[in-house]
Order: C-alpha cells, then structure tokens, then sequence
C-alpha cells in the first residue's frame, strides 16, 4: 500500500516527525520532489536531527531509503548528510537514488544567488539552494540526468550547451565570472564514484515492491501553499509539493495511492515571503516562536525565524482538499497550553464580504482574517497518550477544527518524540 505524507500550509507542518513515526510499519519511504531548500527535524534515541534530502526513514534498519527522480539532487549535501547521521551512531541506512533524477550544480546555486541579489528588495526570499535556477534547467532540457554523468562523450557536448546558454547571463545580466565547459565536466566527473552504489532503476524497484505487497511511504517537502500551481504564486517553491506528484516524482501509478496523510500545525507558521493572511506581530509572536516546535521555530535548514500566526481553517481546508487529504496530523498541540484563549481564523474578509474559500494570491494581500476565540486549557498535555485523556477545552479546539476543515483528525501530536502521539 501507498500512503504519502504532505502538508497542508506553507511547510514546517511537522511531516518529518509523522513520516518518522509511520516508517515504523513501513518498508521504502521515498522523497519525491524538492531539494535540499528545506529541512524535516526528527526527534529520536539518537538525537535531534534535521535532514534535507535523505527521506525521514533513515534511522529505521528495515527501511529502503529512495530519492525519486522529481528530487533535486545535491550531491554533496546527501554525502553531507550520510555522514553526519552515521557518526552520530546511526546504522548506515539503505538507499536508493533514482537514475533519472537530476543533479543541482554548483552554477544553480550561483544563478540563485546573483538572481536574488538583483532583485534586491523585491526577492522571492529564495534559501539560495539553487532550486529555481535547476527546475528552469530541467523543463529547459539543459539539466544533467544522474544516468547521464557515466556517458564521457554526452556531458562534454551538453556542457559546451550550458555555457553558451548561461554565459549570455553572467556576462551581461549579472556580470559575473563565466563559466567553462571542462570546470562543468569536471564537477559531474566528481560526483560519479560518489553516486555509483546507489543509484537504480526506482520506478521498476518500486513496480516490483508493489506487486509484493510491501508498505511504501511518500514523503513530500514543503506544504500545499508552496506549490507552483496552486500556492501563493510566485512566493512559492519550484516543484510540485502536492501528494499527486508523488505519482510522478516516485515513478508510480497514480492509483496506488491509497492514503494520504496531510499534517496541520495546531498554529501556523511560515518561512520566506509570501501572503500570509492569519500573520502575528510583536510580542504575541515572539511568545508563540520561543514556545514552538521543539526548540523554538527556526526554520530546520536556514535557521531564520519563521513567521507566526494562529490556526487558519480557510487555507486549511485548501490545503487539505488539494492533496486530496484521507486523514489528518494535528501537530504541536502542546506548546498552545500556555494561552487563556486561543483565536482561531475562520474567514477572510475581502471588499467587505467574508468567505471561507482560499483565494487567489492577488485577492489575499486585501485579506482580513475573521477570528473566533476559543478558551486555552491552561496546562501540560505532554505524555498524554489517550484522546479522552486530554482535557476537555483541548479537545474542543480539536473538533472545532476538524468541523471547519471538514477532514477527519486522526493522530494528534503532543510533543516532539516519536512516542508523542495520540491516535484518534
């Protein structure tokens, strides 16, 4: 069975944690798009962790640890990676790496970051990983295919292509320093032996692993709302965050997707510009920041600090309806027990007639949230593992929710801990 776990807002939903937690009764979890732009914070035996591209079944010995094809992939960062996790004593895990997924180069990441100092005020509050400049070279057809890198002959002809694209630019755009072909065939040269254990053919692995009958996980970055299609364009991130290319940025049929599972922060948060209509200032969120996630809301890659705000059931339910949502991960619930009252948004107000349906990025900037407050509970649910258990306020701001959101709540997490979580 196929499940995917993905986000409902803008990412830092708490999907690492969730997917760490399923990866229990699981045998390949699979990362199927994005890059190493944003991070997954795990909590566990071996310690606090943020990982970027190796998906969140890493510390599990029974698991096949997949990058898809639809994965941006830094190569450096995932051997980063391998090794941070193994000397601080994780068994080394079992991966696969898609043969067709494409490399992030070295100029993506320069080509991020002349473009955002251009742009100066009017950035895109881009991470500077380098994942625009790679999509725009992947539907461009100038991207290098991780099968490609092994052909001596190909990437000397494709990189005299890329410099005669890409030096235009640099020249008379950015003024900067021009790239060279053999510095480009080089680099690919490098990553090779660094690559060559892992990769495969995962959408035949993957064939094969279904007709088995064995459990596959579908582990999506960022959240609906960061979507290129149908998030806070152009504020949005350059792959498709939704479960539905998980299809695609795997290698499967889209109907062996059975379940998917969209996690919700019991507030909002979010990294990087962009609408953001439930949005707290001041003291308020600062409060709410040093209080959150685990350690305070920092985002797991960048380390900035994320914007706060409070629940938001319009985009909520947004998010949820566009990955098609079979349940619902109700994360850090516990860090609301310090407030009397909890304001939930439950519309937006636009040219005086309030709605409850997401609009689009235009409308958004003249957006007033509609609040309802709900009393708090006033106290720790951590270590609680029974819903009836909670307190009675708390599970009313849960039904609240899931009554607005029209979308059932099936696990409830407590606390940052694998064990911290309350199954409904």
């Amino acid at each position: 069975m196929v499940k995917a776990v993905v986000g409902a807002n803008w990412g830092d939903e708490g999907k690492g944690k969730i997917t760490d937690m399923l990866a229990d009764q699981a045998d390949i979890v699979i990362r199927f798009q994005g890059g190493a732009n944003a991070g997954h914070t795990i909590v566990n035996n071996y310690g606090k962790f943020a990982l970027h591209t190796l998906p969140s079944g890493v510390f599990h010995q029974h698991i096949t640890n997949i990058i898809g094809n639809g994965v941006a992939l830094n190569v450096a960062k995932v051997m980063e990676e391998i090794d941070e996790i193994t000397g601080r004593g994780v068994p080394k895990p079992q991966i696969m790496i898609s043969d067709r997924a494409q490399i992030v180069m070295s100029y993506h990441i320069l080509f991020d970051q002349y473009e955002e100092e251009r742009l100066g005020g009017k950035s895109f509050g881009s991470t500077k990983s380098g994942i625009a400049p790679f999509y725009s070279d992947k539907y461009a057809k100038i991207g290098f295919q991780v099968s490609e890198i092994f052909d001596d002959t190909l990437i000397e002809e494709k990189a005299v292509r890329v410099c005669e694209q890409k030096n235009i630019l640099l020249e008379h755009l950015y003024h900067k320093p021009l790239l060279k072909p053999e510095e480009i065939v080089a680099e690919l040269k490098g990553y090779r032996e660094q690559l060559r254990p892992y990769v495969g053919d995962v959408s035949a692995f993957l064939s094969q692993a279904i007709k088995d009958g064995k459990e596959i996980l579908l582990e999506g970055q960022l959240g609906t709302l960061k979507d290129p299609d149908h998030g806070i364009y152009p504020m949005v991130t350059s792959s498709s965050t939704l479960a539905a290319y998980g299809a695609i940025g795997a290698g499967l049929p889209p109907y062996e997707i059975k379940k998917v599972v969209v996690v919700c922060k019991a507030y909002s948060s979010a990294v990087g510009a962009g609408e953001f209509v439930s949005e707290i200032f001041g003291d308020e969120a600062d409060e709410l920041r040093k209080r959150g996630g685990d350690g305070g809301e920092y985002g797991a890659t960048t380390g900035r600090p994320r914007r706060m705000g409070w629940f938001d059931c319009v985009a909520s339910k947004y998010g949820c309806r566009l990955q098609g949502a079979t349940d619902m991960a109700f994360t850090v619930l516990d860090v609301l027990g310090y407030l009397d009252e909890i304001p939930v948004c439950v519309g937006y107000e636009i040219d005086g007639k309030v709605t409850t349906d997401f609009p689009v990025t235009a409308k958004l900037k003249d957006a007033k949230p509609v609040y309802e407050t709900l009393p708090g509970w006033k106290t720790e649910i951590r270590g609680i593992k029974k819903y009836e258990d909670l307190p009675e306020n708390c599970r009313k701001y849960i039904e609240f929710v899931e009554e607005k959101i029209g979308y059932p709540i099936t696990m409830v997490s407590n606390g940052p801990g694998r064990e911290d979580i309350i199954y409904r």
